[in-house]
């Protein structure tokens, strides 16, 4: 047995396949790890320790045998909006919330892979929020500079695999909620195409606005996690057809049309660049030019977008919130939220619905041109702890749409987007930025050989928090 325990996703697997760890050690150390640090990041809002442990020695029989999985014995920690048996999915928020009697079925199809869960992250209230923090849990901080957040909502996802508490993590975005905390943890998050990943037991998630996606450290890990994940069951609203993302990785891209994008969607709400930002992705653009790839800027034309967005976004939330225990005991913002929801899950939720069409059309005439859209995943760096949370409600939605208002719209498109490491703002303070490939419908294999093309080129798994 090895005394270097290897730290990436399929490091580990191929080791375990190697006999040169056992799931013990692994999970072993992914717990201790948990443990020495939940007081200072705080990833977790749950901890499997004795089942993941009892898991952990059945992979090891199953191994010994002979059998061969694609994560068998590997630590994998999940969102805490996602269901576990066994555990609570309180989703962020205060209460009791009784034990599932089932896995959801992302969760299901991982164990099938043979992966041990080893706990739930920690999510703000209902995945709102582009921080992770609140009464229920506390402050989820970045690893990177424990002032600052390492954003959400699958914040406690992000900090736990950039932190090396686990190799990988499935998290969800419904409107950034992978990419942002990816990119403010320096990491690779995968938004796949709507429906890729099931969200059963729901049909959709948030009227289709919300999907599993992984988070890792570098391409392939990201791929192999989407690739365990990825699949549907009767009952599901959204099934598309199969993709290799799997191999994509390992292929090249080929000579590709890039268009670098830096004007957002309209939002009537004011919101700056960083320059900071800009820069790093004009470098992440440079670099793809010097790859051979032909790179201009060209802006997508979003229109009425956001009016899609919002009765899609407050009718989930107004469905997730009749949900908790104790409705009183959520923050004031997600009651407001809740009501509004409420108003609009009628009328204006089925326009809402019947514009994802159009606006299909619209945003996707770039794509005529070009193969893949490149802009910034945020428009800052990651805010500091508690910048957001103790604001109004108004105030919170305009200091959100302000820190990320590039993500959101191909979240009512439901096409896939990655990702990728752009470079930090500033060495003193180490606070990473990142940079998003979007792409079609269906598109992942592309974005995630793009995305490997350029991680071979920039190396960024070699830098640790």
């Amino acid at each position: 047995m090895t005394s270097v325990i290897p730290k990436g996703l399929g490091q580990q697997v191929k080791a375990l396949a190697d006999g040169e760890v056992t799931s013990r050690a692994l999970v072993e150390q992914a717990l201790r790890r948990i443990a020495e640090t939940q007081a200072t990041l705080n990833a977790f809002r749950r901890v499997r320790a004795e089942a993941a442990l009892r898991e952990a020695a059945d992979a090891d029989r199953r191994l010994a045998a002979g059998e061969r999985l694609p994560l068998l014995g590997v630590p994998i920690a999940v969102k805490d909006d996602t269901d576990v048996a066994g555990e609570p999915t309180a989703f962020g928020c205060c209460g009791d919330f009784p034990a599932k009697t089932e896995d959801g079925e992302a969760v299901r199809r991982l164990r099938a892979a043979g992966a041990v869960i080893v706990g739930k992250t920690n999510t703000p209230e209902l995945g709102q929020w582009p921080f992770t923090e609140g009464p229920a849990f506390g402050d989820t901080r970045n690893p990177w500079n424990l002032a600052h957040t390492p954003g959400g909502s699958s914040g406690g996802a992000a900090a736990a695999v950039a932190a090396g508490l686990v190799p990988a993590a499935l998290g969800s975005d419904g409107a950034g909620s992978v990419r942002i905390p990816a990119a403010w943890t320096h990491l690779v998050g995968i938004k796949p195409q709507r429906g890729r990943i099931s969200t059963w037991p729901d049909a959709e998630s948030f009227n289709g606005i919300t999907c599993h996606g992984p988070l890792a450290r570098t391409v392939a890990d990201a791929a192999l996690l989407l690739h365990a994940a990825s699949g549907n069951r009767d009952g599901d609203l959204h099934c598309p057809d199969p993709v290799d993302v799997l191999s994509a990785p390992g292929r090249d891209p080929g000579r590709l049309r890039i268009a670098l994008s830096f004007k957002p969607a309209f939002t009537g709400t004011p919101k700056s660049l960083d320059p900071a930002v800009r820069a790093a992705v004009t470098r992440l653009a440079e670099r793809l030019a010097a790859l051979g790839h032909e790179v201009e800027e060209a802006e997508p034309r979003y229109g009425a977008v956001g009016l899609a967005f919002l009765p899609r976004a407050t009718a989930g939330l107004c469905e997730w919130a009749a949900r908790v225990p104790d409705p009183l005991l959520l923050d004031v913002r997600t009651r407001a939220a809740a009501r509004n929801g409420r108003l609009l899950r009628g009328t204006a939720l089925r326009l809402a619905r019947a514009a994802e069409e159009p606006l299909r059309r619209r945003v996707g005439a770039i794509f005529q041109r070009y193969d893949v859209v490149v802009s910034p995943t945020t428009a800052t760096p990651p805010p500091p702890i508690g910048a957001m949370a103790r604001l109004s409600g108004w105030h919170t939605d305009r200091a959100m749409i302000a820190a990320c208002p590039y993500a959101w719209p191909w979240n009512v498109l439901g096409w896939p987007a990655v990702n990728v490491p752009a470079g930090f703002a500033d060495p003193a303070t180490t606070l990473p930025l990142g940079a998003q490939l979007l792409g079609p419908a269906c598109s992942e294999p592309l974005l995630i050989s793009l995305a490997a093309q350029l991680e071979a080129d920039q190396r960024w798994y070699d830098r640790w928090p």
